[in-house]
């Protein structure tokens, strides 16, 4: 098991070796498996890639991100940033823009609606997060599948297994209805979420309960 200082340690490596962040502007801390990240960041994206970089870690067990977005330049209208975010929506293949809603409230953008695949609400978040006066975002966007058949586990076990980067072995699947709940050990925050990703591509899912556990194995980050 790592100590605090290892696990601090290989956070700021993997950060420091994100080509889009600067280490320097980002804090670590770690204890008992949670990491903090503090510090200001000139875009939101960078927020959100200092997240992922910290889930990756293996014995990351929950991340708590106090990471505040700050742009040196003047600041944008809620209304500019408003319409920067439809333009956006409207520009994306994968984002039926049709039916988003969308508030801007200092800066915070919160999406609301519903939509087809979980990868459309995952572009309708990533296509903004580039964009100059967006502090954060909240992504309210409901699924609801067209197809209303029962989902076949073996459909989900498969798709998990097809991916070499998870040990699926250790991952258990129950399925009611057009729900499916996981449970089981993984070794990372990143490895949890893919394997959420993963299950929201079978067809016919309207709700994923991830109650994957993370526990701690020690692979260092150089």
């Amino acid at each position: 098991m790592k100590t605090n200082e290892e696990l601090q340690r290989d956070v700021q490596n993997a950060i420091k070796w994100e080509p889009k962040l600067h280490a320097a502007e980002i804090g670590v801390t770690a204890k008992d498996g949670v990491v903090t990240l503090m510090g200001n960041v000139d875009a939101y994206f960078k927020k959100t890639e200092a997240e992922n970089a910290a889930k990756n870690v293996d014995g990351v067990k929950a991340v708590v991100e106090e990471i505040e977005v700050r742009y040196s330049n003047s600041a944008k209208s809620d209304e500019d940033i408003a319409h920067d975010v439809l333009i956006a929506l409207i520009d994306n293949w994968n984002v039926p823009q049709e039916n988003i809603q969308v508030k801007v409230e200092k800066g915070w953008v919160t999406l609301d609606g519903q939509v087809t695949w979980n990868y459309q609400k995952e572009a309708a978040e990533k296509c903004i997060g580039h964009l100059i006066g967006v502090k954060g975002v909240t992504n309210h966007i409901k699924i609801k599948a067209e197809i209303q058949n029962e989902i076949e586990k073996k459909m989900v076990q498969r798709a998990l297994a097809s991916n070499w980067t998870l040990h699926s072995e250790n991952i258990f699947i129950k399925v009611d209805g057009t729900k499916v709940t996981l449970t089981g050990v993984v070794s990372s925050l990143f490895q949890k979420d893919l394997a959420e990703k993963i299950v929201w591509k079978t067809p016919g899912i309207w709700f994923v309960d991830n109650q994957l556990v993370v526990e701690q194995t020690y692979t260092p980050v150089l």
